[in-house]
């Protein structure tokens, strides 16, 4: 299903609630932890899965929100009842990061069945519970490489021959003010897009990063769900680019780059 949408619909969802594995990841930058609002009502089946526990490790030079150990990360998902052959729905409290984190992770991982509900959780309008489910466990196998990264070596070659969207915050971008990391600014030939992405012709290869790559996999599910399944993901973003003072920094706006030139 993968390659035709990423997103499932709550009417699709409620038929075909029984078939999937549903995974709750309503999560918010710097907490509280969604596990209280799971217990206050849940869809029906859905186990929950943190974002910051379960789904990353910890911060440090791999940025804020790295890929967790990958033995970790299947033992996770394989508790959550996630199996290779049983398709996955994720939601999130509506938008759309943590969904579009936890869609990139499993796509990546090399599941092939992934949708991330659109509108999260407040579409539902099916009815809730506070009920646990039984889970049985899952057989699925984290394959890492499924879905394009960029990696920190390659960002600056990747923004000066293709478009690499930076999608944080304009003032941040221009780095006129940094609430979250240590130094301020962007990469050198990015492309500022905080909100709607520009289309990118096909013969261009596209890539995004935020500040730590919860933002980015977000504009990588959008371009997905525009067919650009090439869209590449720079998942330490920011806070790992900083990590190394030998990288350049741009502040200001870049000179005028056209993204669909």
């Amino acid at each position: 299903m993968a390659s035709v949408t990423p997103f499932i619909s709550a009417e699709e969802l409620v038929a075909r609630l029984p078939e999937v594995t549903l995974l709750d990841v309503r999560w918010r930058l710097g907490g509280p932890s969604g596990r209280g609002a799971y217990a206050e009502g849940h869809l029906p089946g859905a186990v929950f899965l943190d974002v910051d526990e379960d789904l990353c490790g910890p911060p440090g030079e791999g940025g804020r929100h790295p890929l967790p150990d990958l033995a970790e990360l299947q033992g996770k998902l394989r508790a959550a009842g996630v199996s290779a052959d049983r398709p996955v729905v994720v939601y999130d409290g509506g938008d759309l990061l943590a969904a579009a984190r936890t869609w990139w992770t499993l796509r990546w991982a090399g599941h092939r069945d992934v949708r991330v509900l659109e509108g999260g959780f407040p579409a539902w309008a099916d009815g809730l519970t506070t009920e646990t489910p039984e889970t049985k466990p899952g057989d699925f196998t984290v394959e890492p490489g499924h879905l394009p990264t960029i990696e920190a070596d390659e960002a600056l070659d990747f923004a000066a021959k293709n478009v690499l969207f930076d999608v944080r915050a304009a003032e941040r971008y221009r780095g006129e003010v940094e609430p979250i990391d240590s130094v301020a600014g962007h990469i050198p030939g990015a492309v500022n897009a905080p909100g709607v992405l520009p289309e990118v012709p096909a013969d261009t290869q596209v890539g995004a990063y935020c500040g730590s790559g919860i933002t980015a996999a977000r504009a990588v599910l959008q371009l997905h769900a525009t067919g650009r399944e090439d869209a590449a993901l720079y998942l330490g973003s920011w806070s790992h680019w900083i990590t190394d003072p030998s990288r350049p920094i741009a502040t200001g706006e870049e000179p005028a780059k056209d993204p669909g030139q």
